[in-house]
């Protein structure tokens, strides 16, 4: 009975081989495929999210993709905030990656209240040029803010800090959602910087821009812990240069400093 069937049980037989062979084949081209891959973190939506909503935090969640499918055009989490308060153009589904394109990129911030933290205050204050590190101060940077004041009991200028690690929030009318890349380049100029404190920090500011100059020191993105109380620069320290030359050691200890050979020698 099963000699007659012989050649359809061996054509089952060759035929299961070949579509596990085929299998195996796919299998060991996708691993190579994913051979390298490193995963890096996007952001995504946690939910269904309709056209118009103004986007919070517990709407998305993290996720991560390959390295090899990243573009310039997927907000990652670190520049997350810079959407934050925006409304989406487009309605979004569960998983969907968020992108720049979701959102108005013309302008600014419908309404900057909306990225203003609980508890915070936004405030401007009136700063540019060299004042503002020649400009370079953008929205989302975190600077310290130093004043300089005449001294009323020695009728004498002198400089202090007075924030650390402060936001800013916008330059001028640009915020972080502004799409910089379509500006031209007077545009992207600014005389006033708007900063995100406390109500008691706002008040400090105000009566400071009242007394004397303030002005901006950028910080390295990931540098934003504090530092302890520092002393007062007057002019006394600058005649003397004692601080200056401690400050030397300080700085020296602290950067790593690059010495470029000097020209002239030749082999």
């Amino acid at each position: 009975m099963l000699k007659g069937k012989a050649p359809l049980i061996i054509a089952l037989g060759l035929g299961l081989m070949a579509a596990l062979l085929a299998y195996k084949t796919m299998q060991r081209a996708e691993e190579k495929v994913k051979e390298g891959w490193t995963l890096m973190p996007v952001v995504v939506s946690n939910r269904d999210i309709v056209e118009g909503t103004v986007l919070d935090y517990d709407m998305v969640a993290k996720h991560q993709m390959p390295e090899q499918f990243m573009t310039p055009s997927i907000v990652s989490p670190k520049q997350f905030e810079k959407v934050i308060g925006q409304k989406l153009m487009v309605p979004l589904q569960r998983g969907d990656l968020i992108l720049w394109s979701h959102f108005r990129s013309e302008g600014t911030f419908e309404r900057l209240s909306n990225i203003v933290r609980k508890a915070g205050r936004a405030i401007s204050i009136g700063i540019s040029g060299a004042e503002a590190v020649a400009g370079w101060v953008r929205p989302n940077d975190h600077i310290d803010i130093l004043g300089t004041f005449e001294d009323p009991k020695t009728e004498s200028l002198v400089t202090v800090t007075l924030m650390q690690n402060v936001i800013v929030l916008a330059t001028g009318s640009i915020t972080g959602s502004t799409n910089m890349t379509i500006m031209k380049d007077n545009q992207k100029k600014y005389n006033n910087i708007t900063v995100m404190l406390l109500p008691e920090e706002a008040e400090i500011i105000i009566l400071a821009s009242q007394l004397g100059s303030l002005y901006l020191s950028l910080r390295n993105p990931e540098d934003i812990g504090g530092e302890e109380e520092r002393a007062r620069a007057t002019i006394q320290t600058l005649l003397t240069g004692e601080r200056v030359k401690a400050l030397k050691i300080k700085r020296e200890r602290t950067f790593q400093v690059i010495r470029l050979p000097t020209g002239g020698g030749g082999h």
